[in-house]
């Protein structure tokens, strides 16, 4: 599902497909869809060089953030407890968040 969400995230942002147009979800107007499609492609990014830092935990991200389980379905499909995949998952969202912060911050100062 990660790999679906991510290459239909790069399409739409190719040139040929119009990528430096701002896009729109007539439901939604005031909502530019674009906006989602750069926060999905940060979090990959982020979620790889994760992945070289821990990749259990990467897995777990994955798991919540791209599949939709809860902490218990995680940890059963990994193989840990409860609790350390709750603690693993608050220490990864924590990584990932100070991640894409230093990777927003300075793509704004170039």
């Amino acid at each position: 599902m990660r790999r679906i969400l991510i290459d239909n995230a790069r399409r739409k942002r190719a040139l040929r497909h119009g990528g430096n147009q701002q896009r729109l979800d007539i439901d939604e107007i005031e909502i530019a869809a674009l906006e989602k499609e750069d926060e999905l492609l940060a979090i990959n990014e982020a979620l790889e060089k994760f992945a070289v830092v821990d990749k259990q935990k990467a897995e777990l991200v994955k798991l919540r953030y791209f599949v939709g389980l809860t902490i218990d379905e995680s940890a059963e499909i990994l193989g840990i407890s409860a609790p350390t995949a709750k603690r693993g998952w608050t220490y990864s969202r924590a990584w990932l968040f100070r991640q894409i912060q230093n990777t927003t911050n300075a793509s704004r100062s170039a």
